[in-house]
């Protein structure tokens, strides 16, 4: 077929159905179809916007933007960091389980739920720090979800095992109790970045919870029957564990472990027969461990005390 045969043939084609019109007739149907498309694109655009509108009237819900800075510069970072904010939201959930199970009566199960938010509240902070996460926003958050897994969580199930047989005594303990793991966090974060970090001032409120949580905890396991004496002496110890957190006893705070370096070959061995030692008896051995730390801050009070004495 010739070149000139072939252009005819593709004319015909072009024309098609419309062999009466002319080229700019074609062309101009071709632009008119363009402009519809077009005009179809915006107006779907539009109703897209539209709908964007619209949610955000129904669920007004801003992005969260935070003022850093980073190398020298003061800029806006949009959004929350993922990991360490996740493991936080772990942690609240697991104390407002530990309150479902000890209203329930499920002591163990409240137990476990404790023991669970204290390593995720662990973890957070950590993981924060170590993939270079931190913010403002993550450390109110760290605060709000302790208030609810370390504070609120313990007082009512202590409340639930041992208080309401005892009247207004018992929820006077534990509402003392929970006071004071809030005013704990609040002072802890007002003097965030002031403090020598080797030390919390105060008992920290995972460990208090852990006192408070596992005596109930392990009560449940040998079914220790409540009796009101034991009642009034476990609403006097509640009430001291909740003054230990406003104290301004020291505790080591286990922050200068070096998690990237390395450590004594000792040191690991130790922590594998820490290990098996949880495994075997865990109400008993961590009920244990969180009464000895808790100690260990009027014991080194006292230590220093006399050391003072003797200087003179």
């Amino acid at each position: 077929m010739s070149e000139e045969n072939q252009a005819s043939s593709e004319d015909a084609a072009m024309q098609g159905d419309y062999p009466d019109r002319r080229p700019t007739d074609l062309e101009d149907a071709t632009a008119s179809n363009l402009g519809k498309g077009a005009a179809q694109g915006s107006t779907e655009d539009s109703s897209t916007g539209m709908k964007e509108d619209s949610l955000e009237r129904l669920l007004p819900i801003d992005e969260h933007e935070e003022i850093v800075s980073e190398g020298g510069k003061t800029i806006i970072r949009r959004g929350i960091f993922l990991l360490p904010n996740l493991l936080t939201l772990g942690a609240m959930f697991s104390g407002f389980y530990a309150i479902i199970a000890g209203m329930a009566g499920d002591f163990n199960e409240a137990g476990w739920a404790i023991f669970i938010a204290g390593v995720l509240d662990g973890l957070d902070g950590r993981i924060a720090r170590l993939t270079n996460t931190q913010s403002a926003f993550g450390a109110q958050f760290d605060s709000l979800s302790d208030l609810v897994s370390f504070g609120v969580a313990p007082s009512l199930i202590m409340f639930s095992w041992a208080f309401e047989d005892i009247g207004r005594f018992g929820w006077a303990a534990s509402f003392i109790y929970m006071s004071c793991a809030a005013l704990r966090l609040a002072r802890f974060n007002v003097q965030l970045g002031t403090t020598d970090k080797r030390f919390f001032v105060g008992l920290q409120s995972p460990l208090a919870a852990g006192v408070i949580t596992f005596i109930p905890w392990v009560g449940y396991k040998y079914e220790i029957t409540m009796t009101q004496p034991l009642a009034i002496g476990l609403a006097i110890a509640t009430v001291f564990i909740g003054m230990l957190m406003i104290s301004n006893y020291r505790y080591i705070s286990f922050k200068e472990i070096d998690f990237k370096g390395t450590v004594p070959y000792l040191f690991f061995v130790a922590a594998v027969v820490l290990l098996v030692v949880i495994a075997q008896n865990p109400h008993e051995t961590l009920l244990l461990m969180s009464l000895a730390y808790a100690t260990t801050g009027p014991l080194m009070w006292l230590y220093r005390k006399q050391q003072g004495l003797r200087n003179k």
